[in-house]
């Protein structure tokens, strides 16, 4: 095991046998100190009160919020994410704030701004240009508040136009180089990237430096790790040598229960060292 990594538990895909607002409690009890949530809820703008209940019962559960997603959509329905969609533009830049202010309440600073199926009817290079603006939008609102917007390849969305580690990274150049950001940062979704296709060691070799966030899940069935036959331990093992500091977000299905789909991870390596992000 590897013992200076820090892992945590995503909330939106874990524990959904509890309402939303008990989960981030269940995993303080199973011994994590730290969550992540996809975006919690069904509005990119909710009411006041909706925002406080999450907030509350993320500080209540004793837990650190390390990472949160943007407003993606109806992603049940298949969508993947606002940014590079026009239609959905505004409605994307409104949550921006409500998602870094979320952020600033509960000490997040790390973002996922899932990038947008392509659409019917726009060209890609259209898409692209509004996602790079919409991209630096929130990374300049993250930066208020010392926050990092992470770009994410993913796999099982056949519309979704960044599947490889390469795709992630030409969008955050675009992005720094059209908009002077530097706070964009590569999510390394193991599961995605190995499921994609792409040489996950070559990118834990080449590109340790540039990942902001890491999330696992083993292949196939993006269950919980020991499931499938991704070699998850040595890869973490070489993002750990490689000086990787931030989160590992446990981001899959169970195959039981959530409390016991962690017997792979010793209960005394659940809880961070630190607290704080």
């Amino acid at each position: 095991m590897i013992h200076s990594l820090r892992y945590e538990v995503n909330c939106s895909i874990l524990f959904t046998e509890l309402p939303l607002l008990e989960r981030a409690a269940a995993a303080r009890q199973a011994g994590f100190d730290a969550v992540e949530f996809w975006w919690p809820f069904a509005e990119a703008v909710p009411a006041d009160r909706q925002v406080d209940a999450f907030v509350a019962a993320v500080e209540d559960a004793g837990v650190q919020l390390v990472g949160l997603n943007f407003a993606a959509g109806d992603m049940p329905g298949g969508d993947r994410g606002l940014v590079s969609w026009p239609e959905r533009s505004a409605e994307f830049r409104d949550n921006v704030d409500v998602t870094v202010g979320i952020g600033e309440r509960l000490g997040c600073r790390a973002f996922n701004a899932l990038y947008g199926n392509r659409v019917d009817g726009v060209a890609a290079a259209t898409q692209d240009e509004l996602g790079a603006e919409n991209l630096a939008v929130a990374a300049r609102a993250a930066a208020r508040i010392g926050g990092t917007v992470l770009v994410e390849p993913v796999s099982g969305a056949e519309r979704y136009p960044l599947r490889t580690t390469a795709d992630a990274l030409a969008v955050i150049d675009r992005v720094h180089a059209a908009y002077d950001v530097t706070n964009a940062g590569l999510l390394a979704d193991l599961y995605h990237l190995a499921v994609n296709g792409d040489d996950v060691d070559r990118v834990i070799a080449d590109h340790a430096g540039r990942i902001a966030h890491v999330q696992i899940a083993d292949a196939p069935g993006r269950n919980e790790p020991g499931t499938g036959s991704l070699p998850l331990m040595r890869q973490l093992a070489a993002l750990d040598a490689a000086g990787y500091t931030g989160w590992v977000g446990l981001e899959y299905k169970p195959t039981t229960t959530s409390i016991d789909s962690f017997g792979w991870l010793p209960h005394d390596r659940r809880a961070a060292t630190t607290s704080t992000h």
